[in-house]
This record gives structure tokens, sequence and C-alpha cells, in this order.
């Protein structure tokens, strides 16, 4: 398997789709072991919805194939005098797919949406204290500090056409529960939802209307969903699908080896870790009649990471395809901490010494929750965890589910320990500060299942965010990751690598966000 770097790979293949002009193709089968959840912009934020949904739905700025930020709804922005805000200049004659103009309004109408109490977005507007209309297309987004990372932060805040909400009572995201929104759509982007059968399959039509220039040729996109690794690989061998995501890595030379089909594979930004919950008083689901939460203790958390052969993993589970991490986001990226770039030692008996240390010499019992569809091998990873923390004395009951109802128990404070993979949005590690190392607040913290809290973090968090000195804001970055690591608040495991298999007549492009977009793929 050849591993490129993402945005060797990216540029690479960008100039090859760019360079071409695709003839008209057939209908276009992908599959991947996730279906989006909803088709409601703000109601879930999960890559697999926002990546599907990009086809669908525009915001007012979007992302290249090298991860650059460019006009989308937006033409142009420039920030506000005196660090106020930012004021964005809208694309005119811009139609949505039922043929109502986009303006200003739309825009209005999206952001209140988004930071309305059911909406799972709101954190992408913890800095923004208003937004006014200056005229049909030009709005100001308001700032009570100078905030240089918001047009890059809002990528994925998507726009709906307040008319059709208003017309189909989906005023309001529907995260819990359904509405209009739920299953249907009406957004700008290149492609339009012709039919939704969650779980079954959702069919895409190209948009004819678009504002952009169209670089795909494809008539039709029918994405399915399937659970099963074998099942998906065998639907891919036989014909029946052109794409899938992920692919089991122990099935990659297979189909390097297969004439007509090809991998394509990289690291993805994603890191998966392992999160406590920090404000549970007791364990939840220990064997033990315990009134105690042994996790509290910052001893024993640092023993787990000590617990832990993430190379080992990497190796044996991931077939040396991921890339151990330490903090919360990737080397290379905004914000990396090269300060706090080593990550605790694998060394059980020093594990061991801390548990005794932290009283809990014969160990205990705890529950791990853990997705069974979502990351690859993520159900693998965890009894794997669980393996080797029963070395220590630590004995972990794994309780693997699909994620459809994941997230919903970790909402629900249904775990103990939990693992999660997170991709930093903005491409900087005020991301994932943002939305897992602050307090949870209305805006906050919001994804911080565990409840992890820290004084000096939230305290870190506005000025991290005003600051435009990079060695004044990279010193404060330093601080939070140092104090992450030293609370152990959460045991960061490896990068997620990315393995997408497809037939060779198919060309595509593969973003580091692991998001895949149509208007980007060709088939030959």
């Amino acid at each position: 398997m050849h591993r490129s770097q993402p945005h060797t790979t990216v540029l690479a293949l960008s100039a090859l789709l760019l360079s071409a002009s695709p003839a008209i193709s057939e209908t276009f089968s992908w599959a991947g072991t996730t279906d989006p959840q909803t088709m409601d912009p703000h109601a879930v934020n999960a890559a697999p919805v926002l990546s599907f949904l990009n086809n669908v739905y525009e915001g007012l700025v979007r992302r290249g194939p090298d991860m650059d930020i460019q006009p989308s709804l937006a033409t142009s922005w420039e920030a506000l005098p005196d660090g106020a805000g930012w004021r964005f200049t809208l694309r005119q004659g811009v139609t949505y797919h039922d043929g109502s103009e986009f303006n200003a309004d739309d825009v209005i109408f999206s952001y209140e949406r988004a930071i309305s109490e059911p909406s799972d977005v709101k954190s992408w507007f913890s800095s923004i204290t208003g937004v006014e209309r200056v005229d049909d297309y030009t709005v100001d987004f308001l700032t009570s500090a100078p905030n240089p990372l918001f047009p890059g932060s809002i990528a994925n805040f998507m726009i709906l056409d307040s008319g059709w909400a208003e017309a189909n009572a989906a005023e309001m995201p529907a995260r819990d529960a359904e509405n209009h929104a739920t299953r249907n759509a009406n957004g700008t982007g290149p492609f339009v939802l012709a039919s939704r059968d969650p779980g079954i399959e959702t069919r895409l039509t190209p948009f004819s209307g678009w504002w952009d220039t169209a670089e795909h040729n494809l008539t039709e996109a029918v994405f399915t969903p399937i659970g099963n690794p074998a099942t998906g690989l065998a639907a891919l061998l036989s014909g029946e699908i052109d794409f899938i995501s992920p692919i089991p890595l122990q099935d990659v030379t297979q189909v390097e080896e297969r004439d007509g089909f090809k991998v394509l594979a990289g690291l993805e930004t994603r890191v998966i870790m392992l999160g406590f919950g920090h404000d549970h008083e007791t364990l939840k689901y220990s064997d033990e009649t315990t009134d105690a939460n042994p996790f509290l203790d910052p001893r024993v958390r640092l023993a787990v990471a000590q617990a832990i052969d993430v190379e080992t993993i990497d190796r044996v589970i991931m077939r040396g395809a991921a890339e151990p991490v330490s903090q919360l986001l990737p080397a290379g990226l905004s914000g990396y901490s090269e300060e706090n770039a080593e990550r605790p030692a694998f060394d059980p008996d020093a594990a061991t010494a801390l548990l005794a240390e932290a009283g809990y010499p014969d160990g205990f019992s705890f529950g791990l929750m853990c997705p069974n569809d979502r990351y690859i091998n993520d159900e693998a990873v965890c009894r794997a965890v669980a393996s080797m923390l029963a070395r220590v004395g630590i004995e972990a009951n794994v309780n693997a589910m699909p994620v459809r109802g994941y997230w919903d128990e970790l909402r629900a404070d249904n775990f103990d320990m939990y693992l999660l993979g997170w991709s930093p949005g903005t491409f900087d590690a005020e991301h994932p500060f943002r939305f897992l190392a602050h307090t949870p607040t209305e805006r906050l913290g919001t994804w911080n299942f565990g409840g992890y809290s820290s004084a000096r973090i939230d305290e870190l968090m506005t000025p991290i965010l005003q600051e435009i000195d990079p060695d004044a804001r990279q010193g404060m970055m330093d601080e939070v990751a140092g104090i992450l690591q030293d609370d152990v608040a959460y045991v960061p495991l490896y990068t997620e690598p990315l393995i997408w298999a497809m037939k060779d007549n198919v060309e595509v492009i593969q973003r580091p966000d692991n998001f895949f977009m149509l208007r980007w793929v060709t088939v030959n």
C-alpha cells in the first residue's frame, strides 16, 4: 500500500482532474460504513453528515482541494474596523434547488437557526455577538473582539432557504426528533437530493442551475451505507459499486492486485482518543459496588495511557497505516505544540505502580463505550485497549454499538470511558480546544462529553481566538496542550488512516478531512 502525504495526494489529483475535460458518465455508486443520520446541516456536527451535505448545501466559504478557503456564497469578506467583526459580500444570482433566490435574509435565518438550542453547531459562533443585514447582499458578523480565524471556521456553516424552512415547519434543527429538513433538502450546491431512504439508499442528481462550473461528469450519484466490511468489499469487486470508503486494511493488497481497481491511501487529520467521565462521581458500569470513580484521579488516567501500547495497535490492527499522536490534533497543523510532542511511554510496570499509589492495587472494572461502524477497526481497537488494560488490573466491559445511537449514549452520560475521533474543522488547535477541552457551556465544549474542566484553558480560549501575533498565540497553544497532557484529560492514540478503494476508471480528490466531494469525481 502506498501512503502519500495528504496534501501531495490532493495537489496531484487536483492537477489531473482540472486538466481534463470529462465526458458524460452514467450513474456513480458509492458506499461508506456510516449513513448520514440527517439531511439537516445544523442538527448534527459529525463528519458523515457534514461531508455528505457539502454536496447539497453551501456556505459563505468553502475549502478547496488543498484545504484552502475559497469564496462560495460569499464572493469576498473583510474585517470590520477595530476588530468589530467581519463583513461578507454575498454572491448575486444564486438560486436554490427549488428556484428560490438566495440573499442576506437566508444567511441571517441560518445563523439564528444554527445558534438555537437544538443546534449541534453552536460552537462555530462562540465569538459572534450578532449578525446584521447591511443590504440584500451584504452581511456583518459582529464580534466583541478581533477574531482572525472566523472566516475559515465556518466552511461547514451551510445556508438554508428561509422561505423553504418556514413553509415546511423546519425553522429549528431536529437533533433528537424529525422534521421536514431531516429527510429533505433545498440547497444551492452542485447536487440535488432526489430521494432519501435512511439506512438504505440516498440519490443525488446534478443541479443544472448551479452558479459554479461543474468539474464532475456524473448524471446521478447513489450512496449506499454498508456496515459490514466484507460485504462492502464484495460489492466493489463485483462491480456493484464504483467506490467505497474505507475498506479493511487487511484487504488493501487484494484490491491493489486486482485488475480494474485501485486504492488511494493517506492520513486523515482525525485523532482517535479515549475520553473519561470527569464529572461522574462514581463508575456506572463496574462489576463491583463502588462509591468512587477512579478516573477522577489523574494518576489513574496516566496509568491508562501508560498501559496502552499504541505502536502495537498501529502495527497489528491498523497495519502500520496509522500514526501515534500526543495531542488532540496531528503534527503539522496550526497550533500543534512541539513542546508537547512526546506521548506517555508504554510502561505497564509504571502503570501498575500508579494504580497502587492511587489506592487501586487490585485494579477495578469499568464500562468502555465504543462505536463499531464509525472509525476504522473501532471495535477491534477498543477490545485491544481492554486487553492491554486488563494486564495492569483494569477490567473493561466493552459495549460496542452502531454510531447511529452512539452519540445519544454519550450525551446521556452512559459511559465510564469512551472512544472518540476528532478532526479539527479549522485545521487549527483552537478547534479541538473549543469543542473538547473547554468547560461545557451552551456554545463551548459541546463535544466535551466527560465534562472536563480547566479554568485556565477556559481563560485562554478568548485570547487564542483573538491573538494575531503568531508567537504569542503559539505560546498560549503550548500552555493549553501542556495542561491537557498534565491532566491526562484525554488519551490521544493515533491519527486515523484514509483508505479509499475504487474502480480504476474513477478519479477523485482525497482531502485530509476525509470529505468526499462529488463535484470533483469523474468516471472515464
